[in-house]
């Protein structure tokens, strides 16, 4: 198993790297003050409307970094740090969540696909490493079924994988969405802009680096798997 806690370590070390540089970022451009003065909310009600939308829930939720879209009760959830502010790391977030709001409602296939499959990710996400580790143990205690189970945990692992690469076209989009609006409808400034389009960068890496980190632990299992086979 060393080399499972090494995998571990290495997307720990990485992870933890871009988290706190997108935490960095979103503090430099919270000081990068819209020259249009409006917060958050009010730039994601208006890229709801300017996109037709009016069935859409613009709410404050605590927290930091806590933003999101909900598809269920169809409100665009904003964080403590973005509903209220007038700065390009509000904008951008808002803009952003929006861009969800947007899928959402013109039906864009990668969201409509990873929304199929929450149920699933949500079984597997709780029972893959149980099933893996319980087949590790028979397997090294010399049953047969201990493979089996092992191969069973992996496919689980597998489609929380899945669920974590289709989730990186569904970020981007949101985000190229609303860097599009908002320099297409003059919202903000070049610098706003740029200020904006930095700190979407760093929100998107936290999604490549968990989507590579799982694929690394995946093809480890699957490694371990075909070594016991021969």
């Amino acid at each position: 198993m060393m080399g499972y806690y090494i995998i571990a370590g290495i997307i720990f070390l990485v992870s933890s790297y871009v988290s706190n540089k997108l935490k960095s970022k979103f503090k430099k451009y919270s000081n990068v003050h819209l020259q249009n003065g409006m917060s958050g909310a009010e730039i994601a009600t208006k890229m709801l409307h300017d996109n037709g939308i009016r069935d859409v829930k613009v709410i404050s939720t605590p927290g930091m970094l806590t933003d999101h879209y909900n598809p269920l009760n169809k409100t665009v959830n904003l964080s403590e740090g973005v509903y209220n502010q007038r700065n390009a790391a509000a904008a951008a977030v808002a803009a952003h969540e929006c861009g969800h709001a947007v899928q959402h409602a013109t039906a864009y296939s990668w969201l409509t696909m990873r929304s199929k499959i929450v149920p699933a990710v949500g079984i597997s996400s709780k029972l893959s490493n149980l099933v893996i580790m319980a087949g590790l143990v028979l397997s090294a205690s010399g049953m047969v079924l201990g493979n089996t189970i092992f191969l069973v945990g992996i496919l689980l692992f597998g489609v929380t994988t899945l669920f974590t690469f289709i989730t990186l076209p569904v970020e981007y989009d949101a985000s190229n969405r609303a860097l599009a609006w908002l320099e297409k409808t003059n919202m903000v400034t070049r610098e706003e802009h740029a200020a904006s389009k930095d700190a979407l960068k760093w929100a998107a890496r936290t999604y490549l680096v968990a989507a590579l980190g799982s694929l690394a632990t995946l093809l480890y299992f699957i490694s371990i798997f075909l070594g016991r086979r021969d």
